[in-house]
């Protein structure tokens, strides 16, 4: 069974590290919120991984039938509630460009449906939250 592991790190204030692979992500929180907004927070970062994944799979569509990407560009607008603060609709908003055949439309809605990142929510894993103390 694959396993992902991905490492923090607090390097002060509000900022959280984490490296992910080679890839170290930094974050802050909003000075509302005590942080220096030096970087996106947490939360924006999974917006924007849900954003970003429906977008993969929109651009390999058309490479992968040798469509025009050019004019492709897509938007994600979220709605909250205004108590709980809480996402409660997410639209994934397509611009196709000017030629894109009307054959494709419905395999492209079906494509983008494929986002592992929003397959996650639907299917959300088990969490456990384990506390071990400091080697040495």
């Amino acid at each position: 069974m694959p396993t992902e592991i991905v490492e923090i790190d607090f390097p002060g204030g509000k900022r959280v590290n984490a490296q992910v692979g080679p890839f170290l992500v930094t974050t802050d929180q909003p000075e509302k919120y005590g942080g220096e907004a030096s970087a996106p927070a947490p939360f924006d970062l999974f917006l924007a991984s849900l954003a970003s994944c429906a977008g993969i799979y929109a651009l390999s569509f058309c490479q992968a039938r040798k469509l025009a990407t050019e004019g492709l560009d897509l938007k994600m607008v979220c709605e909250s509630d205004d108590r709980s603060k809480m996402i409660t609709h997410i639209s994934l908003q397509l611009t196709l460009p000017r030629e894109f055949p009307d054959k494709y439309r419905d395999g492209m809605i079906r494509a983008m449906e494929q986002c592992t990142v929003k397959k996650h929510i639907h299917n959300a894993p088990e969490f456990e939250i384990s506390l071990h103390p400091a080697a040495g």
